[in-house]
């Protein structure tokens, strides 16, 4: 195949890209956009591989099989509860990979006619690959410790982190200066070193931000991949692979600006702030009077028959107990029984962007009955019974009644506007960033305790 046809296959595969990125924006279309992506990666193969400039087919081969095969067993096992740390730890291969490339095209000797200009770009070139992919790497092996529960949600606030952080940087960008001048062998051990800062440096990051922000630390550590992926692209002169690592960066990037303006907070304040400790900004909030009302999933499923108007709030606690798909038997029930039953779905609900979204999808509820925050805080005071699903800070009323609270400015579902609140927890545990939530307490709400699907599942015996 010559230059010109894999430059034009090449062009066409972005193209799917961009269609891909399209249809995975509404749920509705999330299928052919994903069609789009597998057939966008699939015309990218054959060309690179019909490019000519691939060799060693008996190794790459068997590795991609391999590969493909452990991709495939993962993604058909993976509960959609562990999909955020899944994610999570696709990112680190991601920076791992770049890194790698980094060490290959400097020990590459075709490089070595390389001269002026062209050796200099090529050699920063390798500084930002390796940087980039060394922060990501760490920084995602950690957001999935964080997101499987093998590392506290908690931020580890080491004295003078924002010092330290400055130091690395800075310490890798005076290397970096000396990596520019430096003779081979010499330049390979400050490239290593270099490699060093970054991972130490993408684990310092992470570690000191909060299980509540892990939601906006996965979209940006999915940016971060991205532009790994595209420093990996002009190491290699792959235009594909610079599109591509330009296509995730940036629209992590966007991800990241839209959830950190769902919660009212700039990204500089998720990445240096320490949120999640329960004290966060502006300090603690203050002290929640009167007392809760317990329930029985009998007393709800009779309130839900008398409604006409229901909204459901699902939070990561549906996640934790698979209860997606007897919530969607419920509200097949229901809507059996003339009753209007409608979702609403907070930006940065779950562990992951979307992850609310994704669940539903699963159980097959139907899209047009899933509706963003913004569209439905309006209509809360006509709903009969808003039921939380295991959700807690996304319905905080805290976030609006007070200046002092941690969470104070994000924007939340206003639930306690409902007429009725049922809200589903298993104790009275505060959520991942620590905050007391006065919905709980308000005259209007009705707490049933217990494992959401056994409650759920009690709740549509009853309906029945």
């Amino acid at each position: 195949m010559n230059e010109g046809l894999v430059t034009t296959s090449y062009l066409v595969s972005g193209i799917f890209f961009i269609l891909s990125l399209g249809g995975l924006s509404k749920q509705e279309n999330a299928r052919r956009g994903n069609l789009y992506g597998i057939i966008g990666m699939a015309l990218a193969i054959f060309a690179t591989f019909m490019s000519g400039k691939v060799s060693n087919f008996e190794l790459l081969i068997p590795l991609m099989l391999g590969g493909a095969i452990i991709g495939a067993v993962m993604a058909k096992r993976v509960e959609m509860t562990s999909m955020p740390e899944l994610v999570a730890i696709l990112h680190s291969f991601v920076g791992l990979a770049a890194v790698l490339v980094g060490v290959a095209s400097f020990l590459d000797t075709t490089h070595t006619s390389l001269a002026g200009t062209d050796k200099l770009i090529h050699e920063i070139e390798i500084l930002l690959g390796v940087f980039i992919g060394g922060v990501t790497f760490t920084g995602s092996v950690v957001a999935f410790g964080k997101l499987r529960g093998s590392l506290s949600g908690k931020p580890i606030l080491l004295p003078f982190r924002h010092f330290l952080n400055l130091g690395m940087v800075g310490a890798s960008i005076y290397l970096g200066a000396q990596f520019l001048g430096q003779g081979h062998d010499a330049a390979l051990i400050t490239l290593l070193i270099i490699i060093a800062i970054s991972l130490v440096l993408g684990v310092h990051l992470i570690v000191a931000i909060g299980g509540a922000d892990m939601p906006v630390v996965v979209s940006m550590l999915n940016s971060y991949s991205g532009w790994a992926a595209a420093a990996a692209g002009f190491m290699l002169k792959n235009d594909l692979l610079i599109i591509t690592g330009a296509l995730v960066g940036s629209s992590g990037a966007i991800l990241s600006y839209i959830m950190c303006n769902a919660m009212n907070r700039s990204l500089a304040n998720v990445i240096f702030g320490g949120f999640g400790t329960g004290s966060g900004r502006g300090g603690a909030s203050s002290e929640i009077e009167g007392s809760i009302t317990e329930t029985s999933a009998l007393e709800v499923a009779e309130e839900l028959k008398d409604s006409t108007e229901v909204m459901i709030v699902p939070g990561y606690g549906m996640a934790v107990a698979q209860a997606q798909h007897v919530v969607k038997e419920i509200t097949e029930t229901l809507r059996d029984k003339d009753v209007n039953v409608r979702f609403a779905i907070h930006p940065v609900a779950g562990r992951l962007p979307g992850h609310m979204n994704v669940l539903l999808a699963e159980a097959n509820v139907p899209y047009d009955i899933v509706f963003e925050m913004d569209e439905v805080n309006d209509e809360l005071p006509e709903v009969d019974i808003l039921m939380v699903v295991g959700a807690n800070d996304i319905v905080n009323p805290s976030a609006l009644e007070e200046e002092n609270s941690p969470i104070a400015g994000m924007p939340v579902i206003e639930a306690w506007k409902a007429k009725t609140v049922i809200a589903l927890k298993r104790s009275m545990a505060t959520g991942y960033s620590g905050v007391e939530n006065p919905l709980y307490y308000k005259e209007n709400c009705r707490m049933l305790f217990g494992d959401a699907k056994d409650s759920l599942g009690q709740v549509l015996s009853a309906l029945k």
